[in-house]
């Protein structure tokens, strides 16, 4: 296949064929820091085209389990079976490294809270979302350079920019350019650690309305880690909340918001009400 072809079949996830099983499937996943916690016993599944949010205050960890389902840090028991796009099971506990960052570069994205973690500050905003396609095989300077121009319209960054470096853009520019860096390849799996977090509200909105386009545009899986109940209302279909390390509900989102059990969920939800 050339590279030509391998990028247009990267451009629309939905076009895929998915596998009739989960995509992720989670089981027991346990983290700790010593005698601390950081997650316990976490199970879920994740289905193609689903978006699962998981929610917390700071401290309950969700940025450790969303470390260890990416594979950022390796868990002390527990298993993360990915379905790959050949319909292979794999372990990626047990996965090698460069297995696993074969996956980062190809099937997966990692959309970062601080964009300038997952940003080449030193390279243009073209030559960000370039790089990205050629991970996946696009050696076409034309090519590579027409998608780029595509990706950043978009997300709503003019094209005159393409040229500039990421150090020139305001923080909203620079996680929409980290958004189209990660997603111009059509990942299977997208993983979100606080896609809005630190930006104005306007900023935030328009931002959430840009995911939430793309998410359904494409058909992506997608884990959402955030503390804000407003972006899993607007982006997740199932919902997970956490406190202690443990998840102590889960459901479909509008469910769970709506109706809470648990007497933590009860509490997120009336603060925000409160508010």
């Amino acid at each position: 296949m050339s590279a030509e072809k391998r990028v247009d079949a990267f451009s629309c996830a939905s076009s895929r064929t998915r596998a009739p099983g989960p995509l992720l499937h989670v089981d027991g996943l346990t983290r700790r820091y010593g005698a601390r916690i950081g997650c316990a016993d976490v199970s879920f599944d994740l289905w193609p085209g689903e978006v699962l949010g998981i929610v917390g205050e700071s401290g309950s960890g969700k940025s450790t389990l969303l470390g260890c389902l990416a594979g950022h840090m390796r868990p002390d028991a527990g298993t993360v079976v990915y379905t790959d796009a050949e319909g292979r099971a794999r372990d990626t506990v047990v996965l090698e490294e460069a297995a696993r960052r074969r996956l980062a570069r190809t099937e997966w994205a990692f959309v970062h809270q601080n964009p300038r973690d997952g940003l080449r500050l030193g390279v243009s905003a073209g030559g960000n979302v370039g790089e990205r396609l050629m991970a996946v095989g696009a050696r076409h300077y034309g090519t590579i350079r027409e998608t780029a121009l595509d990706w950043l319209g978009r997300v709503e960054i003019d094209a005159s920019r393409i040229d500039d470096r990421p150090t020139a853009f305001s923080g909203g520019m620079q996680q929409r350019l980290q958004i189209a860096r990660n997603l111009v390849t059509g990942p299977r799996l997208v993983f979100m650690d606080e896609p809005t977090g630190g930006l104005d509200v306007s900023v935030q909105a328009r931002l959430l309305d840009l995911l939430r386009g793309l998410v359904r545009e494409m058909g992506l899986s997608a884990i959402v880690v955030t503390h804000d109940l407003a972006v899993v209302r607007l982006l997740a279909d199932r919902l997970m909340v956490m406190k202690d390390g443990r998840v102590v509900e889960q459901g479909l989102t509008d469910q769970v918001l709506d109706d809470p059990q648990h007497g933590y969920t009860q509490l997120l939800v009336s603060s925000v009400l409160q508010v």
